[in-house]
């Protein structure tokens, strides 16, 4: 699989081809974890308490994945 850098890359470049265990772990690498999971929805919390939520669909859409980036500073 691809290191999380090249992820990262993909979002910026193509946002609308993302997969959710690709966002998974670039959420992990940034100290984020799967809290819980109800449906269709996975939500990620980090240790000073956000919380991200991100529907369980592939590929995701653009909203989640620059929700993502805004969140993990990039």
């Amino acid at each position: 699989m691809a290191s999380v850098e090249k992820i990262i890359q993909k979002m910026k470049n193509q946002p609308n081809g993302i997969r959710v265990e690709e966002v998974h772990k670039v959420l992990t690498a940034f100290g984020y974890k799967l809290d819980r999971q109800r449906g269709s929805h996975r939500q990620y919390i980090n240790k000073t308490g956000d919380v991200i939520t991100i529907k369980d669909e592939s590929p995701l859409k653009k909203a989640y994945i620059k929700d993502v980036l805004n969140r993990i500073g990039e």
